[in-house]
């Protein structure tokens, strides 16, 4: 069939005289073009779908590892259960990883903080999710300010999250080591062992609210919210901006909004009041 279709055009795609077999220069751009043909006929695929209002499709989800953990479970299984017909992929990766998938067209939607401002890739709002200090020291009874802390009792993340990013950009902190008063410098790879080794330190750091829903009642009396003003991340789907699945991706909006907005504290002007948990 390969042949046939050299004959076609006639233009070979493939060296065969070579060993192992290559693509010719042609080729190259023949199957580059294939490639975006491939893409037209799914995009054509799915909108027929949306068309005659079928909920019916392959989705593929990435969400970074501060997020996925604490929001995928408020949502996704009875997400799952309203749509059988929704064969859903889930996969965690870094904001990097999910920005590539999505302009490779090999991903569907990322969850991830925002903004991005990256070419060809469309942001939905969903939330804004404060951070909130996990306080074990019990250095910080009053504190209600992000100016209080003090940046060499925080324990981040390692380089490369963007939650440590964002702490260091919400605080003002300086790139410089934290735990000088430890002879080892700790960044934490995932909130589970960051969270951890503060216990078990007796340290300090900053989490997105969502990490302490599932906190014991010890822990979140060692949580304090912070004001005046409130640091927080903004939180949001990704697509490409061919994305053409915009029915899945409105009901997906809505039910992560359903399941967490009440969850969130409420925000009165510079402050903020916990919600019921």
């Amino acid at each position: 069939m390969i042949s046939k279709f050299e004959e076609e055009i006639g233009i070979k795609i493939f060296d065969r005289k070579r060993k192992p077999v290559e693509i010719t220069k042609e080729g190259a751009i023949i199957l580059e073009l294939l490639k975006h043909i491939q893409t037209s006929i799914e995009e054509l695929t799915e909108i027929t779908k949306e068309i005659k209002g079928e909920i019916k499709a392959n989705l593929r989800i990435a969400a970074i590892p501060t997020i996925a953990p604490f929001l995928l479970p408020l949502f996704l299984q009875n997400f799952a259960a309203k749509f059988p017909e929704l064969h859903i992929e889930i996969r965690e990766l870094t904001t990097q990883e999910i920005i590539q998938r999505l302009k490779r067209r090999e991903l569907d939607i990322g969850i991830l903080s925002t903004p991005l401002q990256e070419e060809d890739i469309i942001e939905h709002h969903l939330y804004n999710e404060p951070f909130v200090l996990f306080d074990t020291s019990n250095r910080y009874k009053k504190t209600n300010q992000i100016h209080d802390i003090s940046a060499e009792d925080l324990w981040l993340m390692e380089e490369g999250h963007c939650m440590r990013t964002q702490i260091m950009n919400l605080c003002e902190l300086s790139q410089k080591s934290n735990n000088p008063i430890l002879n080892f410098d700790f960044r934490a790879g995932s909130i589970d062992s960051l969270l951890r080794f503060v216990k078990a330190h007796s340290a300090t750091t900053l989490l997105p609210y969502l990490a302490t829903l599932e906190f014991s009642e010890k822990e979140k009396k060692q949580v304090k919210l912070i004001d005046s003003p409130i640091p927080q991340r903004a939180v949001g789907l990704v697509v490409h901006r061919y994305f053409v699945k915009k029915s899945v991706l409105n009901l997906l909006k809505n039910e992560i909004l359903e399941k967490v907005t009440s969850l969130l504290p409420k925000t009165t002007s510079n402050s903020i009041e916990l919600a019921p948990i």
